[in-house]
């Protein structure tokens, strides 16, 4: 399990940065539009530093875009308080709540001022928070399998919304290990939402059991 570099008095080997570095994602690898992050990011990894906890790695297993000019998008009608972070420079983040108790994650994309981002809708987690309940994880690969779920497990709320994705700020994104190949990455519709839902705007890694729901293309 990688460490996160410590802010006190441990030094992490020069080395270990160095290489710590080189997988780190970054604004500028962000820096474009949401339909190509958002397929890129699939076999990517999410690491959260849980608060007084453990550190807990994940494989980003389905994702969904939303564009300028999307009337899904949460920036199409302007910025407001609750988008803000959504107009923000690419690689922070953007976490908002629906239905008044579930959070959600996102990835913000292209340049400052746009209005760009890039929803995490599922992880499948390395290791399984120590904070879940009996319940919560009978089903291990379903514990993140949503966007409300993984960010329940990975205690992400409102506090980490427009936060740089760094080990220095407790979130971080990382490249993928290996190279995906063409029949893993699923394209199809976007879920859960009622405008602009026929854009193909979704990506999963079909292998994984963690997806929200499956569901391919159709091919007109």
């Amino acid at each position: 399990m990688t460490e996160k570099p410590s802010n006190g008095n441990a030094t992490v080997p020069i080395s270990d940065q160095s290489a710590m570095a080189s997988s780190l994602i970054t604004p500028k690898w962000c820096d474009r539009p949401s339909t190509e992050v958002a397929p890129d990011l699939i076999g990517c990894q999410l690491i959260r530093q849980l608060p007084n906890g453990p550190l807990i790695r994940s494989l980003i297993v389905e994702t969904e875009a939303y564009a300028p000019g999307d009337p899904a998008c949460h920036a199409y009608s302007g910025k407001s308080k609750r988008n803000a972070a959504m107009f923000g420079a690419p690689g922070h983040s953007y976490v908002y709540l629906i239905y008044g108790m579930y959070h959600c994650l996102n990835v913000v994309t292209e340049s400052m001022g746009t209005g760009s981002a890039v929803l995490i809708r599922a992880l499948a987690l390395e290791t399984i928070p120590p904070q879940l309940t009996p319940k919560q994880v009978e089903k291990p690969h379903r514990i993140a399998a949503g966007p409300g779920k993984l960010c329940r497990a990975l205690a992400i709320e409102r506090q980490l919304d427009g936060v740089l994705y760094h080990p220095d700020n407790d979130i971080w994104l990382e490249h993928r290990l290996n190279p995906l190949s063409a029949d893993e990455l699923i394209q199809t519709t976007r879920i859960g939402i009622t405008k602009a839902a026929e854009r193909p705007w979704r990506w999963y890694l079909d292998r994984s059991q963690a997806v929200s729901k499956k569901k391919r293309l159709e091919q007109g």
